[in-house]
This record gives structure tokens, sequence and C-alpha cells, in this order.
């Protein structure tokens, strides 16, 4: 299969375009037609006049997803049960270097859940200065805005998304080792052992956008959490089988029934126990992962 000479300019910028469309949109899916579509863009008629392309395309994928962003928001009010971000295999690089506690934060599912309280402005302002180090002048061009405009936006998009509990930051180590306890307590059925995993102010959510049985709102609580893994949607003990894969930037389980992919969990670690977990069971969420996984 041939490709042209602007197609291999525009693959050496993929990776970074699908980084950004991600962490914009949360949604790995939207983030690939994103980015196909400043491909189409970038491989038109203009081309000749693109005097700077990583720039040129940048303020591209950010203006299609500030667009998609918009049709978003009226979908995600409308949508079944918690919305949860794709997860998304990031051992593979998918999202960029993540080999600092910081750049690994800022793909996780808990900030992509945060990101969420943003604006499509303030978002785009702040995912461009925090996970792609652009100044303040730089993102003023990309959004045609002025850059008090962005430091204004990019303050209180800050304000916005701190955690009012703090970040949680476990070592990579100790998260693998607590993912690991948690597949050993489901595959023995130990319940017991799974209980000391968790915090006693847990809470779990649940994505099946109601195309599968899920919980429709978080369930707090140790007590609640262990009766929901014996009894509810997720069935600990129902004969499903577990791995660990790296999933947005840190060790998270992937649940197996046979040989189909139909959840992957991504953990928050608080003192040594798990104090959130984000379950992604919509088969439709999963299918970026699914395609990742045959690869490996």
């Amino acid at each position: 299969m041939t490709t042209t000479p602007i197609a291999e300019e525009f693959e050496a910028h993929r990776p970074r375009l699908f980084g950004l469309a991600y962490r914009m949109l949360g949604s790995a899916e939207e983030a690939e037609d994103t980015v196909q579509d400043a491909f189409v863009r970038f491989d038109g008629p203009d081309r000749a006049h693109i005097e700077h392309p990583s720039a040129w395309l940048a303020r591209t994928v950010t203006n299609l997803c500030l667009n998609r962003l918009t049709s978003a928001r009226a979908r995600r009010e409308q949508y079944v049960g918690d919305w949860l971000p794709e997860p998304v295999i990031t051992s593979d690089g998918a999202l960029g270097p993540l080999e600092s506690a910081e750049r690994r934060d800022a793909v996780s599912m808990a900030m992509l859940v945060l990101l969420e309280r943003l604006t499509p402005t303030e978002r785009a302002v702040y995912v461009l200065r925090e996970a792609f180090g652009y100044g303040h002048r730089e993102i003023a061009g990309l959004l045609d805005l002025g850059e008090a405009n962005c430091r204004q936006l990019y303050r209180r998009a800050v304000r916005r998304v701190a955690a009012p509990e703090g970040r949680f930051d476990p070592a990579p180590e100790q998260q693998e080792r607590l993912v690991a306890s948690f597949i050993t307590a489901a595959r023995d059925g130990d319940l017991a052992g799974l209980e000391k995993l968790l915090a006693a102010d847990v809470t779990w959510w649940s994505d099946g956008g109601g195309k599968v049985s899920a919980a429709r709102r978080p369930i707090e609580g140790r007590d609640k959490v262990l009766r929901f893994l014996v009894g509810g949607a997720v069935r600990f003990t129902a004969g499903f089988s577990y791995t660990a894969a790296e999933v947005n930037g840190a060790s998270a389980l992937v649940v197996w029934d046979g040989d189909a992919l139909v959840g992957v969990v991504c953990l928050e670690v608080r003192d040594g126990l798990i104090a959130h977990a984000r379950a992604v069971v919509n088969p439709d969420k999963l299918d970026f992962v699914r395609r990742q996984l045959a690869r490996h």
C-alpha cells in the first residue's frame, strides 16, 4: 500500500494529535475520528499554504474537539447511569511518554472525569497548557483568544479540577501489587481478602451506558461495594477471569468472560487501599482497548 508524502508527513504528527484529542474528549473512538478529520483537511488544496504544520494541526484538532464537545454535553446529559471516559492501554505509548507521576495523573480516569467540569474552552486551555506545555501566548493564537483571557481561563480551570481531598499518587509498584492482590482474591473467591483491599469509604462507579447490567449510581462504602461485587452486575464470583494491564497510566483490572473482554476497572489507591474504582463495562467503550489488546 503506497502512501503520499503528505500522508507520511501527517503520520509523524498522528500520535501527538491523538493524545490531544483524547484528553479533550475522553473518547478514544472520537479522538481517532477527529484526527482523521484533521488529515482530510491537511491533505486538501490549501496544504501548500500551511507554513507551520505542527501548529496548524494542533489548532485544527483543538477546534474540531471544541465542536464535538458542544454536542457531547447534550448527549452525556441523557446518558444512562454514570458516564466514564473510554479506557486506553498506555503501555504501548498510545498517549505519549508517561514517565512522571504528573504525566500519568494527567491521563488518569480520575483527571478525565474532573475535566468534565470545565467548559470546552477551559478544557482546551488546560490541556494545551498542562499536557503539552504550550505558553499562554501560543494558546491564545491557537484559540483566537486574548493572552490575558487565556491566563484567566487557565486559573479558573485549575481551581475547578482540584480534587477536594487531594490527588492520590501511589508508586506504580504499589498500584501493581494492589491489582495483583485483587486478581488473586477474585480468582479464589476470597471475599475476606478483597475486603482487606478496600478503604472504608471506597466508592465504585460503573459505566454500562444502558447496554449491559450495571449500577446506575455510585456505590459508597466498603460493605455496599462488597455486596455489589458478590450479587450485582459485576458478579465477583461468577467465573470471570482477570488480568492486569496499564490503563490510563496505571495498573488496572481487565475482566474477561472466556475470550471476550467485558470490562476494565481503574483503581485509585490511597494509603495502600482502594479508595475509588471506575468500571467501564459499556461494550461500545471497550472497542479501542479490545483492538489494542488484540495487537499485543
